[in-house]
């Protein structure tokens, strides 16, 4: 799975991103499950997941903020 990028994200709206995020926090849970039985075959992966709930989080907050600005 490549990596996405913020751009794509910025395109989502925000239930697809809420949905993006709950999935992808879904599998930080088995990856880390796997981790502690020894079973991750790609650590790296786990990184590279929680970065890009971090890059949904920082889109869903952007969002909040110019929501509340432009109230």
């Amino acid at each position: 799975m490549a990596t996405v990028k913020i751009k794509e994200l910025r395109d989502l709206n925000e239930t697809e991103l809420a949905d993006k995020s709950r999935d992808l926090k879904h599998e930080v849970l088995n990856l880390r499950i796997q981790q502690e039985t020894g079973q991750l075959e790609n650590p790296s992966r786990l990184r590279t997941i929680r970065r890009e709930v971090a890059k949904i989080e920082t889109v869903l907050s952007e969002r909040r903020i110019q929501a509340k600005a432009s109230a």
